[in-house]
């Protein structure tokens, strides 16, 4: 990498902003979380949908924010980039970071397995076949470069298939009966902390994005890659904060509903929110697809693990571990041209 136009000043205040945002997303999300995990508790709904729908929906906030924010300031590659780094993330690292929390196991059911890590592998198929229909039908260039327009129609595609897991989901929960419900606790001071955290969460994203985006143009990088690396990281906190947390208090299934719930969601919600907002964006399926790929192996290799005496033991955590250091790894290759899985344009 070279610097265009050396400015120190500049590359320092924008490594301290993000640094700053990202101590906010923590914060703004802590609050989140624990009013989603109270609202749900409160409606008595399992703790598989509150992993997968409730508490996931509210920790994938600074996904959908940072997509909508990088579809308006153009740089819409950025976005995707953050949605398939942090879905990287949240397979491979928050599960390991949860097993070795939970005293070495981290415990999980066959609903889970079955149903939620199911689904998601869905969603992937969708989101490659929704990439693909962009190249084929509103094509941009053809060659080693394939590049496509995402439409608004197309966008509808992984919506409707949510559309689907949250009906799945309501099928699920139609006939159940919770032990308990926390009758006392006040639904509009849930909601008031709920709607702070998500204010919070905004305004820290915004000033994220805005300086990954500098520094890219410092040091040239290119802007899918940023998106998967910092912007990843960064708006993954709040998913690994609640899923860690929830492991340690023993709650496994809560856990990993939490992390393929969030996915899930990423995929099929704030991708599209992106493209319904801006109207067409253009998608280079040479790049995304073999991230998709890459999120696809890493979802495989999860899966093995969970549906292996339905526990992620200390070893596979570690296992995890060493398979996102693995990713990043390469993501740095691509980034220096030490390899060209990635046909960039």
């Amino acid at each position: 990498m070279t610097v265009r136009d050396p400015l120190p000043g500049a590359a320092l205040e924008s490594i301290f902003v993000v640094i700053v945002a990202t101590g906010v997303i923590w914060v703004g999300s802590r609050w989140l979380e624990e009013s989603a995990e109270h609202l749900a508790g409160y409606y008595g709904l399992p703790a598989v949908i509150q992993g997968s729908i409730i508490v996931a929906v509210g920790s994938s906030f600074p996904e959908l924010v940072s997509v909508v924010l990088t579809s308006l300031s153009g740089t819409f590659g950025m976005g995707v980039g953050a949605i398939v780094g942090s879905a990287v993330f949240n397979i491979l690292v928050i599960p390991a970071l949860a097993g070795i929390v939970a005293d070495g196991e981290l415990v999980t059911s066959r609903t889970v397995v079955y149903k939620e890590a199911q689904f998601y592998m869905i969603a992937i198929a969708v989101l490659v076949v929704t990439f693909a229909l962009a190249v084929i039908y509103h094509p941009l260039s053809r060659g080693p470069t394939l590049i496509g327009e995402l439409t608004r129609p197309l966008a509808m595609l992984p919506l409707l298939l949510y559309g689907l897991y949250l009906f799945v989901q309501w099928q699920d929960i139609s006939d159940y009966s919770p032990s308990e419900t926390h009758s006392g606790i006040s639904k509009r001071r849930e909601w008031g902390k709920l709607a702070a955290g998500l204010l919070l969460i905004l305004v820290a994203v915004e000033g994220l994005v805005t300086s990954v985006e500098s520094l890219g143009h410092l040091f040239s990088i290119p802007e899918f890659f940023a998106g998967v690396t910092i912007i990843a990281a960064a708006t993954s906190l709040p998913d690994l904060l609640v899923s860690v947390r929830a492991a340690n208090a023993g709650k496994g299934i809560t856990s990993v509903g939490n992390v393929l719930g969030s996915n899930t969601f990423d995929l099929l919600v704030t991708i599209p929110v992106g493209v319904l907002i801006v109207g067409v964006v253009p998608v280079n399926f040479t790049v995304a697809i073999p991230m998709l790929a890459a999120l696809t192996l890493a979802t495989v290799l999860l899966f093995t693990f969970l549906r292996t005496d339905l526990v992620v033991t200390n070893v596979e955590s570690y296992v995890l571990l060493g398979t996102y250091v693995v990713f990043l790894l390469w993501v740095v290759a691509e980034t220096t041209g030490m390899t060209q899985i990635i046909h960039s344009a």
